[in-house]
This record gives C-alpha cells, sequence and structure tokens, in this order.
C-alpha cells in the first residue's frame, strides 16, 4: 500500500476534487487508499469528494478533518455523514449533472474507476457504470483505475485504453453488492397494484430498493417489456432470464436495454457480461427528456418518503434527518408524463413506524411539485392525480392512506383546502 500511496501523492493535488462512481461501482482499493491516506494526500490542505448512494463504509464523518463531501444523496451508509453535518448536498436534478460537470460548474480533477480487464481489442469496460462518469472522464485532469476480474464487460457510450489511465492498478477487494430483504405484505400488495397498471410491451424505468425489486417480481406474468433505467439490479435479470424482458416494443433502443448503473449482485453482474443487448449509458442519455418522451409506454416507477394531500412529494428528509435525493424522480416521471401510454408512479407504504406517510403538510422539502405528480400507489389502492382537481386530489389521496389515518386525515382537508382556496366535499 505504501507504494500506492506514493503513486496517489504523484497524481493528486491538494485542492483536487474526486469522483468515482457511487454504490456497488465505488472502486475499493483506490478509495480506501485516499480517505485512510488523506492527510499524505491533501499535503496540509483539503480534498473534495463527490457522494452518491453508498454501498460501503469508507467514508466517515472524521474524514471530514481533511475531506470536503459534497454529493446529491445521502443513501445507505453515506447517512452517517448527513447525520454528522459534514456533507454539503446538492440539492439538483439528477439529469443536470453532466452539463453541471462539462460547464466547470462542478469540478472534476481526478477521475477514479473499477474497470473490467481488457477485451480483444484492449478496451477497459467501465463495467457496472456510466451515469455521471463520462462527463468526468472529459474534464478530468488525471484518471486512476482498478482492474477487477470480477467485473463485467458491459457495453456501452465509453470504453477505454491502457494510455488513458495515469495509473492502472490491481483490485484487492471484490465488488460490493446491494443486497435486498424479501418484501412485506405492503410492499407485495403495492407491486401487485402497479403490476395491473403496466401493459405488455412497455418499457421500464426503476428507482432503488426493496419496493421496486417487489415490483418486478411481480412482472413475470407480463410479455415483451423493456429497460430504459438508471438503475438495474438482479430482478431485471430474472425478468431477462424468464423471457419477459425482450425489449420488443421499445420505440427507442429496440431490442436493447438502457441502464446506468448495475445494482446488485453476481447475479446481475453475471447475466450483464458481453450481453449485446444490455447497454449503460451516461446521465445525459438515461435522463434525457427528449429520449424518456419519445419512449412509448415509459411506466416510470419511484419512491417517496411522504405525500401531501395535494399532491406534493418528499423524497429526501425524514424525521428531520437528509435520507433521500432529489435524484432522477422528476426527470423520470416528466418524461413518462410526456411519453405515449407513459405511468408516472411514485409508490410508498401508507405508514412507517405507525405514522402515515399520506399527510397535510410535508416534513420535508418539496421533491416533486404537485403539477409533476401522476399516479399515488400504497398498498391500498392507486389515487390517479393526473388531471385533478385540489379537492379531487384530496379525496383520492385520503382514499388510499391506512383506514386508521383517513379520519383525522379529512379534518385536515378541510383547513388545507381552505389555505388553497378550494372547496372540499365528502364525496367525490
Amino acid at each position: 500500500m505504501s507504494l500506492l500511496v506514493g503513486q496517489l501523492q504523484d497524481l493528486i493535488r491538494p485542492g483536487d476534487t474526486l469522483w468515482w462512481g457511487q454504490a456497488t461501482a465505488e472502486p475499493l482499493t483506490l478509495t480506501r487508499a485516499v480517505t485512510a491516506h488523506r492527510h499524505a494526500l491533501a499535503q496540509g490542505g483539503r480534498l473534495r469528494v463527490f457522494v452518491g448512494i453508498g454501498a460501503s463504509d469508507t467514508l466517515r464523518p472524521e474524514q471530514a478533518d481533511t475531506i470536503d463531501f459534497f454529493g446529491y444523496a445521502a443513501g445507505g451508509p453515506h447517512r452517517h455523514l448527513a447525520d454528522a453535518g459534514v456533507l454539503d448536498i446538492l440539492p439538483s436534478h439528477y439529469s443536470h449533472l453532466p452539463g453541471l460537470i462539462r460547464a466547470g460548474v462542478l469540478l472534476a480533477d481526478v477521475v477514479l474507476l473499477q474497470v473490467s480487464p481488457p477485451d480483444e481489442q484492449g478496451r477497459y469496460s467501465l463495467g457496472l457504470v456510466h451515469e455521471y462518469l463520462p462527463a468526468a472522464l472529459e474534464q478530468a485532469r488525471v484518471v486512476i483505475a482498478e482492474v477487477n476480474p470480477a467485473i463485467p464487460w458491459t457495453h456501452g457510450s465509453v470504453h477505454l485504453q491502457a494510455s488513458d489511465f495515469a495509473l492502472l492498478i490491481d483490485a484487492q477487494h471484490p465488488p460490493l453488492e446491494q443486497s435486498r430483504a424479501a418484501p412485506g405484505p405492503a410492499e407485495q400488495a403495492i407491486a401487485r397494484h402497479i403490476a395491473g397498471l403496466i401493459q405488455d410491451g412497455a418499457t421500464l424505468q426503476l428507482g432503488i430498493g426493496n419496493l421496486p425489486e417487489a415490483v418486478l417480481a411481480a412482472l413475470h406474468g407480463h410479455r415483451d417489456l423493456g429497460l430504459h433505467s438508471g438503475a438495474v439490479g438482479d430482478g431485471i435479470a430474472a425478468l431477462a432470464e424468464a423471457g419477459v424482458l425482450t425489449h420488443a416494443k421499445k420505440s427507442l433502443d429496440t431490442g436493447v436495454g438502457i441502464g446506468g448503473i448495475l445494482m446488485g449482485s453476481e447475479k446481475v453482474r453475471r447475466w450483464a457480461h458481453r450481453n449485446p443487448a444490455l447497454q449503460l449509458r451516461g446521465t445525459d442519455y438515461t435522463h434525457d427528456p427528449e429520449v424518456l418522451a419519445a419512449s412509448h409506454q415509459l411506466a416510470a416507477i419511484n419512491a417517496a418518503i411522504e405525500v401531501d394531500l395535494t399532491g406534493q412529494i418528499n423524497a429526501e428528509v425524514a424525521a428531520g434527518v437528509y435520507v433521500g435525493a432529489v435524484g432522477g424522480a422528476v426527470d423520470f416521471l416528466r418524461g413518462a408524463a410526456r411519453s405515449r401510454g407513459g405511468l408516472p408512479i411514485v409508490a410508498l407504504p401508507a405508514t412507517a413506524k405507525g405514522r402515515t406517510r399520506i399527510v397535510a403538510q410535508l416534513a420535508g422539502p418539496v421533491s416533486t411539485p404537485r403539477s409533476d405528480a401522476g399516479l399515488i400507489v400504497t398498498e391500498h389502492g392507486v389515487a390517479d392525480l393526473r388531471g385533478q382537481t385540489l379537492s379531487r386530489r384530496v379525496r383520492r389521496l385520503i382514499d388510499i392512506a391506512a383506514p386508521e389515518h383517513r379520519e383525522d386525515l379529512e379534518r385536515q382537508a378541510h383547513a388545507l383546502l381552505r389555505r388553497c382556496g378550494a372547496a372540499f366535499h365528502q364525496k367525490q
């Protein structure tokens, strides 16, 4: 490790901003070397690190003695950074990140990568991820990578040659994995509701977590589904292996699934390896509004922390703690709304720890405005808010709240709608 640290010292400068793949795409050998030897690398100054969703314990609050953490999310273990007040949140739509990098608003001095072994043409694949990394690679002064034989060689818009790297080392750790707990009764009920909305031939976009995986498990009776998503997990691989995910009916990229990052286990890595029916692309394609609008029957399925009675959605803060992100939800919901036959879906269990998640007033920021709300799904049903007035939205959302909370929500609805200048009727 001392040799590696010396090599990194020759490449990383005080004041540099570092980027790497989030979640399962984190290059552990390099990130652990940087954090463990941060004082030597910063040389009395400070480093800046972009933070995405976490899947490891690499980043810890005490490292803020030398590192300034900033990023769009506080998911997974990175919640500890937010709890400690050392994570500076970037409240940006995910689709904006590549443009901000290319414009120099977000600096990208050093990019750390985890890549596959090269193919017969000497091309290294970015393996598990594209997302914002292609934009960062364009701007970076230094590109450092670790080669991991367990990383799949995946098709995509970017492949690298040995000459593109300032330093290339062997990985010392297996790839990170994101396991999912078995879905509970509420998640299974939500998944059944959503599966009933999706038609054969639809193109799927899913967020991350147990709920999207439950939805995918409920779709095995469907035919000719397609993929255009940011995250791609084990459930997608299972659908493909079952012959359900064919991409045959896609209006764009027919016959090919599009994703931004593989977030799962060895199952999805094995399926993705040299698979010509899968391409990983940058965020400027996966989240592009024109691409999404042109994707017929795009079913965008994303999660939330809470939804208020007018359709405003909080996906960032729970109990006063930053746990989520603005992320790509608004990008995909707007794209699905413009897609012919599209379904802009937000799904959430009706309660959490006994508290209602359909609320009269949000306890956090408005991550998605009510003007972008489409279909809200809980285990108690589906509230289609498209084209509905405030009073009708309130009625429909109360109907899918947990029964034990509906009476209280009815009382709060009267005052809420008076403030909004709308009438509330008991039955609509």
